[in-house]
């Protein structure tokens, strides 16, 4: 071990033996070290003084404080950013975590285009599709979560604002669609720099839909193709649920409330038994029907002969005045399949929904009591979402589980969750706060 002592100590000393005297202590340097070390880690770099206080550590004769502040730089950086720092961004971060100021080492660290690009993409991604497959192209919903967190704007308004992300004009790429997604896939293959590139438009005058129908990456391209494709559009209520409350429909099933806004497409005696409906199927279906009525005007428009998955077709709306030719009003057919499988179940007649979740258990997802807790159409019920306890607590758990790359497991983790939904909600929903925070967090010893 004295062999491997003396050679770093050769090493570190052989330009500046002489010069000894001249030099005193710096803060920041390991004061442990020999006179004749401290001097050499002047002219070293941070990459260097790195990778020497590693082993130096592994030697015994480092200060435990310079090896822990780089490398807790360097695994903060690896884990909101996907890639090791540069030099000037490791020493930058490395002085934060030294004077206390984790959260502002990890708000440099964000300043990488690639936390936009890699590491928020990926997250978002799988809220974009049923199967929550991480590895799909850009679509607006991700371009608009991304856009969300870089402007640091009230994240709850992902589900009801009329805002939309794009690429600049600038970059060259194809304009918006309503009907492909080359936009997004043309950012992503050029590599575009989304801190540069991407921009807030109003949703309505993006994509034509009125102003009062649009509601976040609810209604975006993105959104609408995974969970108004077919079906009854309760996907996209269950799917909102699962993907920004982190509760799926078996977290919210309750038998006790009236199920008297289930469909007509609703069995009340599946396989003759009406026990299996009275136990089971009402406990998701009498609050998920009242509140998916929220989308009675929406579809996806496509040919299924020509384009069975959908992916050339856009959302279509039912403006007043429109009338659908199988309902004789402004809901759309789907929410009529199936009618005869319980004619006497509920008909829709429009796009008001209630929401029975705010008494019995579900009103343990804090539901905001300033809000009416009924509505019409999408943006009203989004906002409804949004602005439970349960939206905020979900988000943070998420963020945590990005960052850390493990979910909360003991009471310490659990305490700092707790701790950051107060201060999410306190910064006025900055996620890029959620995100310091959970790196300061778990940025080692």
């Amino acid at each position: 071990m004295n062999i491997f002592r003396r050679l770093i100590r050769l090493k570190l000393t052989s330009k500046s033996q002489q010069k000894i005297s001249q030099y005193e202590p710096q803060a920041g340097l390991p004061h442990t070290l020999s006179p004749s070390i401290r001097p050499s880690f002047l002219s070293l770099s941070a990459t260097t003084l790195f990778s020497l206080s590693k082993v130096i550590a592994l030697l015994g004769g480092a200060s435990v404080a310079v090896a822990g502040e780089f490398e807790q730089a360097k695994r903060m950086h690896e884990r909101i950013v996907g890639a090791p720092p540069t030099e000037a961004v490791l020493q930058s971060m490395a002085t934060n975590i030294a004077s206390g100021n984790g959260v502002q080492a990890a708000f440099t660290a964000m300043d990488d285009p690639r936390f936009y690009s890699v590491t928020l993409k990926n997250w978002a991604t799988p809220w974009t599709n049923r199967d929550q497959d991480i590895f799909r192209p850009l679509n607006d919903y991700t371009a608009t979560v991304i856009g969300v967190v870089r402007d640091e704007l009230d994240f709850r308004t992902l589900l009801y604002d009329n805002l939309l992300y794009v690429g600049a004009s600038s970059t060259g790429v194809s304009a918006y669609s309503n009907s492909n997604n080359a936009h997004y896939e043309q950012l992503e293959e050029r590599n575009v720099n989304l801190i540069e590139n991407l921009e807030r438009r109003t949703q309505s005058d993006v994509t034509g839909l009125p102003a009062g129908a649009t509601a976040g990456v609810i209604t975006s391209r993105g959104g609408a193709r995974a969970f108004f494709y077919a079906g009854t559009n309760r996907a996209m209520l269950r799917f909102t649920l699962l993907n920004h409350l982190c509760n799926d429909l078996e977290q919210v099933h309750d038998v006790t409330l009236p199920p008297d806004r289930i469909r007509q497409d609703v069995s009340r005696s599946p396989g003759g038994d009406s026990r299996v409906f009275l136990n089971n199927c009402v406990g998701c279906h009498s609050g998920m029907d009242p509140l998916a009525q929220a989308f009675a005007y929406y579809s996806w428009d496509y040919d299924p002969d020509t384009d069975p998955e959908g992916d050339a077709g856009q959302i279509t709306y039912n403006r007043e005045g429109d009338i659908d030719p199988e309902t004789g009003t402004r809901v759309q057919e789907k929410y009529r399949i199936n009618a005869n499988t319980f004619p006497y179940g509920y008909v829709t007649p429009d796009d008001n929904w209630d929401n029975y979740w705010r008494i019995g258990a579900n009103s343990l997802l804090g539901w905001d009591q300033s809000l009416p807790g009924s509505g019409s159409g999408a943006k009203s019920l989004g906002m409804e979402l949004a602005h439970s306890e349960a939206f905020a607590s979900c988000q943070v758990e998420k963020v945590f589980q990005m960052v850390c790359l493990r979910e909360p497991g003991n009471n310490a983790d659990r305490a700092q969750v707790e701790g950051m939904v107060t201060s999410f909600e306190n910064s006025g929903y900055n996620l890029k706060q959620v995100v310091a925070e959970s790196a300061d967090y778990c940025k080692g010893e």
